[in-house]
């Protein structure tokens, strides 16, 4: 679970990029220390599970067990997780995001979001990162942003306004520059599924955002649901298979 270990101490932050499987690692690990502390620090095949897993990840990905362990080998020798001993001599996996990136807990859901799936609107970062730690509305949100885009540590892609996009700052080089040519032409709104409305409809906009807001946020709670019931059978090596 988080501890008064995780959080900044002080110390520069030492951050660098990071390749995709390098930001699945330490994003899965960050977003299991807040939905499922329970079953943190996390094994290598539950890690595994949980950078592979279909809900809150974009892209889905296949990777193996080996891969990850090499992975973490890696962000081990950057200080950004390390190794601890578990119940039963398993060793177990633990991010240092906190000092690693120089972030508050809030911070972190808002980085992890990022991290997890890329680029993405105001609206459903906000979202998205609320079921981790609580981001009342996008003033908050924006206030966080600015003060993580001071630190480098995200980037807008799009213009201020409805729609804006934003990601994390740790991409390579080489991928950087894909994104940003990518977003270069970019014009009009990307869409905006729980904090924007039409002002064009006939329904009150505050009604249809609200709305909007409340599926998303249901939809977050399913997935948060879904993630610790799959934790929870691969620790009783079990599976539901519904009602009877």
């Amino acid at each position: 679970m988080e501890s008064s270990s995780d959080q900044p101490n002080g110390t520069t932050p030492s951050w660098r990029p990071l390749s995709a499987r390098q930001r699945r690692v330490l994003g899965t690990l960050i977003e299991k220390s807040k939905t499922t502390p329970d079953a943190y620090p996390l094994t290598m095949l539950a890690l595994t599970t949980g950078c592979n897993q279909k809900s809150n990840r974009n892209p889905i990905n296949n990777y193996s067990q080996e891969q990850i362990e090499e992975t973490v080998e890696y962000l081990k020798g950057i200080g950004a997780v390390a190794l601890v001993q578990g119940n039963g001599r398993v060793p177990k996996v633990r991010h240092y995001a906190y000092q690693w990136l120089g972030l508050s807990k809030v911070e972190a859901a808002v980085m992890t979001e990022l991290l997890l799936r890329g680029e993405q609107t105001l609206g459903e970062l906000r979202t998205r990162a609320s079921r981790m730690e609580p981001i009342a509305d996008l003033a908050e949100l924006q206030k966080l942003l600015a003060d993580l885009h001071t630190r480098k540590l995200i980037q807008f892609l799009t213009p201020a306004g409805r729609g804006q996009l934003v990601s994390h700052n740790l991409y390579p080089d080489s991928e950087k520059s894909e994104l940003v040519q990518k977003y270069a032409n970019y014009s009009g709104h990307a869409a905006e599924p729980c904090d924007d409305s039409d002002e064009n409809d006939s329904d009150s906009p505050q009604t249809k955002s609200t709305s909007r807001s409340a599926v998303a946020e249901l939809k977050a709670i399913v997935d948060q649901l879904q993630e610790r019931v799959k934790f929870l059978e691969d620790q009783l090596g079990t599976r539901w298979s519904g009602p009877e």
